[in-house]
């Protein structure tokens, strides 16, 4: 059993139940999973072969699931972790990032969940096309997945600490470290299209 279903009670589903499981909960979701499969893979092939991956071990531990769950922070999951597990490998690992310094202030009770603004309110409001995928991508793959996880498939810091299989004190500083390094390179593009106060 992988490390995304060992922690949930089997369920006991007749054939016919797992194929209505994966038509009614799973398959609606496959559009988000390539387009987070192809976020973290930036390879078309290699994002349909990710998915291809997840839905087959979505049917194989389907017994896993817990209907009335979130199915696609499910999948995500076992999404991410496939991607870790196999096509992170083809590349060289990339670089850890620490986020110890600011752990201890993300991990307090006092922390403030809106200490950055969700981006789909203020960084990417009148601004589409190319440039925000492309600074989006040129991003390291932790930072660009929590921005996909939150801003672009609205998971909550909980889900995505689950997806991830890390602290919410860590969801929050990686998150809040991710949307300055996307602003960052935004700003010059915004400059360059004449808004306002683009500083960030």
């Amino acid at each position: 059993m992988t490390e995304e279903t060992q922690d949930a009670p089997r369920q006991h589903y007749t054939d016919k139940e797992k194929d209505d499981v994966f038509n009614n909960e799973f398959l609606p979701h496959i559009n988000s999973m390539y387009n987070f499969g192809y976020r973290l893979t930036l390879d078309r092939d290699d994002a349909k072969d990710l998915v291809q991956d997840t839905y087959l071990k979505a049917y194989r531990f389907i017994e896993s699931f817990q209907k009335g769950t979130n199915a696609k922070a499910w999948l995500f999951r076992i999404l991410k972790n496939s991607f870790i597990n196999d096509y992170r490998k083809k590349s060289k690992e990339p670089n850890k990032v620490d986020y110890q310094e600011v752990e201890a202030f993300y991990n307090s009770d006092e922390v403030d969940r809106q200490i950055t603004p969700d981006l789909r309110v203020e960084s990417l409001k009148d601004m589409i096309g190319d440039e925000i995928s492309n600074a989006l991508n040129a991003l390291d793959v932790d930072f660009r997945t929590v921005i996909i996880l939150c801003d672009l498939e609205g998971f909550k810091y909980e889900e995505m600490a689950k997806i991830l299989d890390i602290p919410i004190g860590t969801v929050r500083s990686r998150l809040h470290r991710a949307r300055q390094l996307l602003k960052e390179k935004l700003s010059d593009y915004a400059k360059s299209m004449g808004y306002k106060n683009a500083d960030v």
